[in-house]
């Protein structure tokens, strides 16, 4: 059991105990606690485990379409990252709210692969990340950060930014992609 909530992640599992009523918590036992925590489950694309391969390790964070999910999953993930956002134009509503990812990015980001536009990504983190780079597809960014980061590092996948494209559909892509590695 212990295992399985360990690998749905930490702002999964708080969600979940904080759906739980309280009073029903008390009368559960703990295969009762289990299926609840199952159901769990269905919100998949958020900080998922994918693969390690050749020492890296691939995070599928789709679900996160806004900066704060974004900066929570920096936050949550241990060591250097590769991070693989959805691109934004510089003229973009965003740019307020990647701004405070600065710190963050900072201190844990090696390296951003954009699909799609960049510029944002340039204008807000240019001058602390050495390699911004804009792709068009889920291939270029899987294959793009792969083969540009050392070993020990995480790939995570976590837009940020909305693309009009459903995150589960997203994050079966990137999924698919990482295991055709």
């Amino acid at each position: 059991m212990y295992e399985t909530l360990a690998t749905q992640g930490r702002e999964t599992i708080h969600t979940g105990l904080a759906a739980i009523d309280s009073s029903k918590l008390k009368k559960l036992r703990s295969s009762h606690l289990k299926e609840c925590f199952g159901l769990i489950d269905e919100m998949r694309h958020k900080l998922e485990f994918v693969a390690r391969i050749k020492g890296i390790s691939f995070i599928d964070d789709a679900a996160s379409r806004s900066a704060l999910s974004t900066w929570y999953a920096l936050e949550t993930v241990e060591g250097s990252v590769v991070w693989i956002a959805n691109g934004a134009s510089s003229g973009s509503h965003n740019a307020r709210d990647l701004k405070k990812l600065r710190t963050l990015v900072d201190s844990k980001v090696r390296m951003i692969v954009c699909l799609g536009d960049s510029s944002l990504y340039q204008d807000i983190f240019g001058d602390m990340v050495e390699y911004i780079i804009q792709v068009e597809t889920m291939h270029e960014a899987v294959t793009t950060a792969f083969y540009s980061s050392p070993e020990n590092i995480k790939i995570l996948y976590s837009p940020a930014v909305e693309n009009g494209i459903s995150f589960d559909l997203e994050g079966e892509r990137f999924k698919r992609e990482v295991n055709e590695l």
